[in-house]
Parts: C-alpha cells; sequence; structure tokens
C-alpha cells in the first residue's frame, strides 16, 4: 500500500473510531463508571481509547448533557464517576439503533458485491 493510501486509510480508520468510541462510552456508562475503570471496559470490549482521547470526550458529552458526573471520595483514591443522564440514555438508543441500520446496510452491500 502507498504512503497516500496508508494515510488515507489512517484517517477514514480514526473518523470511525472516534464516532464509534462516543456510542460505546455512552454504553459503558450506563452504570457509574471512572475513567480508568472505562478505559478498561472499552479495552476488554475490543475499543483500544487513549486517555488523551477519552478524558475529553467525558467532558464534552457531560457538557452536552448526556452524562453527568459524580466525585466519591469514600475510596482512598478521589474518583470522578460518570453516569448516563435521560438524555443520555435516549441519545445512546437512537446512536445504537442507527448504528444497527447501518451495519445491516453494510452487510448487504458486502453480500451484493460478493465481497
Amino acid at each position: 500500500m502507498s504512503e497516500d493510501h496508508e494515510a488515507a486509510l489512517a484517517t477514514h480508520l480514526q473518523e470511525l473510531r472516534r464516532g464509534t468510541v462516543v456510542l460505546a462510552s455512552l454504553a459503558a456508562c450506563r452504570s457509574p463508571q471512572y475513567g480508568y475503570s472505562l478505559l478498561n471496559s472499552l479495552a476488554e470490549a475490543g475499543l483500544q481509547t487513549e486517555a488523551n482521547t477519552l478524558y475529553p470526550l467525558l467532558r464534552r458529552l457531560e457538557k452536552q448533557g448526556l452524562l453527568e458526573s459524580e466525585w466519591v471520595t469514600e475510596d482512598p483514591r478521589p474518583r470522578k464517576y460518570y453516569s448516563l443522564t435521560d438524555s443520555g440514555a435516549t441519545v445512546a438508543e437512537a446512536l445504537r439503533t442507527e448504528w444497527l441500520s447501518l451495519t445491516s446496510s453494510l452487510s448487504a452491500l458486502w453480500k451484493e458485491t460478493g465481497s
């Protein structure tokens, strides 16, 4: 693969993963998660995500009202837990429905083209 094609692929993979991490984070935050536990949950599901990608995403989703956070200070180490809001649950379900529809459409296209 040429360098130009590799660069194009890298760009498209990054765009695809960016949207996937949003949906995956919303899904994972149906139960309260702190940043590191969320990174582990995503990794266990096969979605490797960098902390410098995840933490700004969590702040953005919170600012959009899709997540809410709460500091838990009872543990030896204070942690900020994120959980889905009602609006976040609605958006997550809509994104999941769209994801399933897109997956179905792409699968159909692959079958039609014989690949």
